[in-house]
């Protein structure tokens, strides 16, 4: 075998090889971007969770003033305010969960172009590794060296 021929072989090889290590390397990529998703969903259950706790303590501190005050809890004006208060804890709560579905969808989006985008690469590097190999055995051919065996 040629030297020229071995040479084309290991480029051959290469750049399967190199084919193969850019879906990895992608595939890492989209990996890491699910764990963002997941992290970000944890956050935004953590964040409501927060927001509905202070509404609770809010809750709690202005009931003692108004009952501190001699103000009656059950008097329409103290009603209104408290379920106002509430009111704007539920739209706080649903405007940071609508905002974490964004930023979820929009990240599953990324991880699958990331996945999409490696086996692209692969694959594109797999038809020039072909090529590359058809257009040695070509030169080869070409130079006067035997491919087949012919009797």
């Amino acid at each position: 075998m040629s030297l020229q021929l071995m040479a084309g072989l290991l480029k051959f090889g290469a750049g399967m090889a190199a084919g193969q290590r850019a879906l990895e390397r992608k595939e890492l990529e989209a990996y890491n971007i699910g764990t963002e998703k997941v992290m970000g969903e944890a956050e935004a259950v953590q964040r409501s969770n927060d927001r509905l706790e202070a509404y609770r303590l809010n809750t709690k501190a202005n009931l003692a003033a108004f009952s501190a005050t001699g103000r009656d809890i059950d008097s329409p004006t103290v009603r209104a305010f408290l379920d106002k208060q509430k009111e704007i804890a539920a739209e706080d709560v649903s405007r940071s969960d609508l905002m974490a579905m964004f930023e979820g969808m929009k990240l599953s989006q990324e991880q699958a172009a990331t996945i999409a985008e490696g086996k692209a690469l692969k694959r594109s590097a797999t038809i020039q590794a072909y090529t590359g190999l058809a257009g040695t055995l070509q030169d080869y051919k070409d130079s006067g060296g035997k491919l087949f065996a012919m009797k």
